[in-house]
């Protein structure tokens, strides 16, 4: 055989892809001595993991219904979007009838799950609990379920995590107390558990990430929370997730840009029943990002002193819609804009028994506030609220056992505010805004404003002492189907002839960032066509 016959072969070898292997890990029956290319001869430990390189189109299995203990670290792996890192369960024969998921136990360490610097990796069917450490005292300053970090500059990209049950994540042990000024600072200044966190660390991008289908309970800080870099975070979608029991907020996120939140059901954000979570947090929040679409999730018993809205929109925003919403019962309230934010929208939610909390009481520095437009930016900020800010065809309910609280920002800069249905029982008041360098009282008028065709239960749901003031006021009654009832269609208005009284929706003069087409959508909260039918409130009766 002649040297170019060689080099050809050669050449051939090195060129075909390298197969993919299946990795199995069982802590029962598995031995390291293994090679783990197969059940019969699976790892024991995932600490066999960290010695593989692993290839494009690679899968780690581990056993079902089992616990392992430690965690997994996947860095600066490629793969590509058609032959990706999978991690995900495995039931060997004779568990197939037992629940499906392994089970992570990564207690003491920093992460469940570690993605860093990597691209095209699914994670699936796994269960990850970390609660405290061993020994004294925690080295790791953040304990998170699961981790993706970019920590170089690289660029990541395509991650999935899907069908995970995340809970118990504690960075403390039980019976540890953070004091009780920890939950007055702004998200924290003390080590906690998360539950999913996705960090884009300098010079650097991530893209295409999608959170589904997981659970996430019982962590003492975020239960899902997004930290961008100049908004190089992009391309994020929050589809169906159940978050519950969260220290702090359910979701989070800052410096991001395109993302969308839709589908989940996001319960006691905020949570204090383990003395080693905050106890404070909105269902959602943002900050400074931008093109933000926040529909069809239910934000249920947000808790805490301060903060704690269904989902609200801190300072530095543009462009975050919240359209088809539940928000009820959360201590906060229900729409709750805050300074140097442009082009936001409410619009279509349901807000039920919002905006309970009382300054004073139980530890309160905040009011709770059904409407709360915010010059906010920062400490060492001047006031500056919100521009373009749309508030429409949103349905807010009291029950009269409370009293229902506003608060306007004076510099707030264009604010449409029409076919709402304010169903408030008892006196609606006006509270002056209460962020950390509250508000103080002015001779400023808020500019640019379109607030018409809303209708009130009586003129005490907008006391004529509330400026701005309704130019088209409609007093009746909505006739919802069921008041009282956490169910959406407990709200549809019977009292069709004054509902159908709706106008049509314009952008604001001088506003050439919305359209007439974007703004008037084609279905109401229930998903029913609007057609022509102008309507006031969530629901097309």
């Amino acid at each position: 055989m002649n040297n170019s016959n060689i080099l050809l072969i050669l050449f051939l070898l090195f060129s075909l892809p390298l197969l993919a292997n299946d990795y199995y890990v069982h802590a029962a029956i598995g031995s390291d001595k293994n090679n783990g290319l197969s059940p019969r001869y699976p790892f024991k430990t995932l600490a066999a993991l960290k010695n593989i390189s692993f290839k494009a189109g690679d899968t780690i299995f581990l056993s079902s219904n089992t616990i392992h203990q430690g965690n997994i670290e996947i860095k600066n792996f490629s793969g590509t979007s058609k032959e990706p890192l999978v991690i995900t369960s495995y039931s060997w024969l004779g568990n197939e009838g037992l629940p499906a998921n392994a089970i992570i136990d990564f207690k003491g360490l920093a992460n469940g799950i570690l993605i860093e610097n990597s691209s095209n990796v699914k994670v699936h069917n796994i269960t990850v609990t970390g609660d405290g450490h061993e020994g004294a005292s925690n080295r790791n300053e953040m304990t998170c379920g699961v981790l993706v970090l970019s920590s170089q500059s690289q660029n990541m990209q395509d991650i999935l995590l899907s069908e995970l049950k995340i809970q118990n994540v504690f960075n403390k042990n039980i019976n540890f107390k953070r004091g009780k000024e920890e939950v007055r600072t702004a998200n924290g200044t003390q080590a906690y558990g998360w539950g999913i966190r996705v960090i884009n660390g300098e010079n650097s991008a991530i893209k295409n990430i999608r959170i589904e289908n997981n659970l996430i309970e019982n962590v003492s800080h975020t239960g899902i929370k997004l930290s961008g870099n100049n908004k190089t975070l992009t391309q994020v979608e929050i589809l169906n997730n159940e978050v519950r029991y969260t220290g702090g907020p359910g979701i989070q996120m800052s410096r991001v840009d395109q993302v969308e939140v839709r589908g989940n059901t996001v319960q006691h954000s905020g949570s204090n029943n383990d003395s080693r979570k905050w106890g404070r947090g909105s269902g959602l929040w943002t900050w400074g990002s931008s093109n933000v679409l926040i529909e069809k999730n239910k934000f249920l018993f947000a808790n805490g002193p301060a903060d704690s809205a269904g989902a609200h929109i801190d300072f530095n925003c543009e462009n975050v819609i919240i359209q088809y919403n539940l928000s009820a019962y959360n201590a906060g309230g229900f729409c709750e804009i805050l300074g140097n934010n442009y082009n936001c929208i409410y619009r279509y939610n349901l807000s039920i028994n919002d905006g309970q909390r009382i300054k004073g009481q139980e530890g309160a520095f905040q009011e709770g506030k059904i409407f709360w437009l915010s010059g906010y930016q920062g400490k060492d900020q001047k006031r500056k609220g919100p521009v373009n800010t749309y508030f429409y065809n949103n349905t807010i309910y009291t029950d009269g056992s409370y009293t229902p609280k506003i608060a306007i920002e004076q510099s707030s800069k264009g604010i449409l505010i029409a076919n709402n249905i304010f169903a408030l029982k008892g006196n609606t008041k006006l509270v002056m805004g209460d962020q950390y360098n509250p508000e103080k009282k002015s001779d400023e008028i808020a500019k640019n404003i379109i607030f018409t065709n809303n209708l009130y239960l009586n003129d005490e749901s907008w006391p004529n002492n509330i400026y701005p003031k309704d130019q088209n006021p409609i007093f009746e009654n909505p006739e919802f189907k069921n008041e009282g009832s956490l169910m959406i269609e407990g709200y549809i208005p019977q009292n069709k002839y004054h509902i159908k009284k709706g106008i049509e929706i314009y952008p604001l003069p001088g506003d050439n960032f919305r359209t007439l087409q974007e703004l008037n959508l084609p279905k109401d909260l229930l998903d029913k066509k609007i057609q022509e039918s102008k309507f006031i409130g969530a629901i097309n009766p």
